[in-house]
């Protein structure tokens, strides 16, 4: 009799101690799933994450500027802006002048702005605004003073209403063995009337949906 209730106690020990494993080992598991819906989640959002990110805009009534903020806020990334040794005047025609000269005579503006560990950068997003129809020859010293072979390289502009011009062609010159995206253009101020910075409110939002859906277009971003 007492060898029965030992057995009866065996294999009722034997069961509870099953079944506890069969019921810890099923938590377990379906938290798994879980865990990688979060992850998945995170890359779906932004798929730079393994990417080392620079970007690098010239800027001078800020609207180019708050397109570089944008995009950092979509991807991440470092925020460069461009300065010269000797900064343009602030008189608008003087300026306009003295960049036609400079692209008359191919001449490429030095820097102020340095870039020591350029190497270490996988993408580089270029931004500028059209002066001329043209890059702004800020932007072409920057692209011919800096190594930029094998890594990719994606323009985004801001202009007065008439366009990109010659922009991205330049870029895509001087970047000839970079992977050049398709890049983004969008109105910004007209200095010439008077109009500067324009990227706030209303306009702000609209610009910051077509970043996104630019970023989306190019496989970066999907939400």
């Amino acid at each position: 009799m007492l060898s029965k209730v030992t057995e009866m106690k065996k294999l009722t020990t034997y069961w509870f101690l099953l079944s506890t494993f069969l019921l810890t080992w099923t938590s377990c598991s379906a938290e798994l799933p879980a865990k990688g819906k979060e992850e998945s989640h995170t890359e779906k959002g932004r798929l730079l994450t393994d990417k080392k990110v620079l970007i690098v805009y010239l800027s001078r009534t800020k609207n180019t500027k708050a397109v570089a903020e944008i995009i950092q806020k979509k991807v991440g990334g470092d925020l460069v802006a461009l300065e010269l040794v000797t900064p343009y005047p602030e008189h608008y025609q003087t300026t306009v002048d003295q960049v036609a000269d400079e692209n008359a005579r191919g001449y490429l503006p030095p820097l102020k702005t340095t870039i020591d560990n350029i190497a270490e950068y996988d993408v580089v997003f270029v931004g500028f605004p059209t002066w001329g129809m043209q890059l702004p020859p800020p932007m072409k010293s920057f692209l011919n003073e800096y190594e930029l072979r094998g890594k990719t390289v994606i323009p985004f502009n801001t202009n007065g209403g008439y366009g990109i011009g010659s922009t991205f062609e330049t870029v895509e010159q001087l970047c000839p063995d970079s992977k050049v995206l398709e890049g983004f253009t969008t109105k910004g101020g007209v200095e010439r009337d008077g109009i500067l910075f324009v990227m706030q409110g209303d306009r702000e939002k609209q610009v910051q949906n077509e970043v996104q859906n630019w970023l989306k277009k190019l496989g970066w971003l999907t939400e």
